[in-house]
């Protein structure tokens, strides 16, 4: 437990500090290239979920917002109850990785809108969230209630790629591979999944050797 608590830590840590300073620090919108052709910082705000996508309006943030807190709850369960198993260390590290980001992404949302005085809002005229100007700053006003604040995001992957004629996407066309624009939380997110998709086999394996252990124990102890 105490690793998985440690990786918990570290990514959330690692989230905030980096959302912290660019809301602060940069100009909704401002872009920074970091690697020429491969990588910027660019500042934007997320109402939603991961990668720029969300429901309309308040009512879809807030149920997001309440959702994203039911799923971490469960998943923290879920692992506590493993750590007390023979679980693979590396599905604890990769259920880590997701709920440090999701927790990440919580905080934004939770507290963000109450502790910052500027904000993207909601504009029920033209059904969107609309920029601001200026840096924020720290405030204890806020420009949004518990729950109702915006994600930082900032990771832009410029890396641009010419399609083929038969992709789905882009057909003939150059573009970039990613255009969404994330951040750690994210990434998190995503590299836990897909390290789960990627050695699912080796994962559970191990696991399921230990319940046919465990039973074989049990029918041995009973004779």
């Amino acid at each position: 437990m105490r690793k998985v608590l440690l990786t918990i830590l570290s990514v959330v840590a690692l989230d905030q500090i980096l959302k912290i300073w660019i809301k602060l620090n940069f100009l909704y919108g401002e872009n920074v290239e970091l690697i020429s052709g491969w990588l910027d910082l660019q500042f934007v705000e997320n109402p939603g979920m991961a990668f720029g996508w969300m429901f309309p309006g308040t009512s879809g943030k807030l149920a997001l917002s309440i959702f994203r807190i039911i799923v971490v709850t469960a998943i923290i369960i879920y692992i506590y109850k493993l750590t007390k198993k023979k679980t693979h260390q590396g599905y604890l590290f990769c259920l880590a990785l997701i709920v440090a980001g999701a927790l990440g992404n919580i905080i934004d949302s939770a507290v963000y809108g109450m502790c910052f005085d500027k904000g993207s809002t909601f504009d029920p005229h033209f059904q969107d969230y609309i920029a601001y100007s200026d840096t924020a700053a720290f405030s204890s006003e806020g420009y949004a209630p518990f729950l109702m604040g915006n994600v930082v995001d900032m990771i832009h992957l410029t890396k641009e790629f010419d399609f083929p004629s038969w992709s789905p996407i882009h057909a003939g066309k150059r573009a970039e591979i990613f255009p969404p624009i994330f951040n750690i939380a994210d990434a998190s997110i995503s590299v836990g999944i897909i390290l789960i998709l990627l050695f699912q086999r080796r994962f559970f394996k191990e696991e399921e050797e230990v319940l046919i252990e465990e039973s074989v124990t049990e029918v041995n102890t009973s004779s």
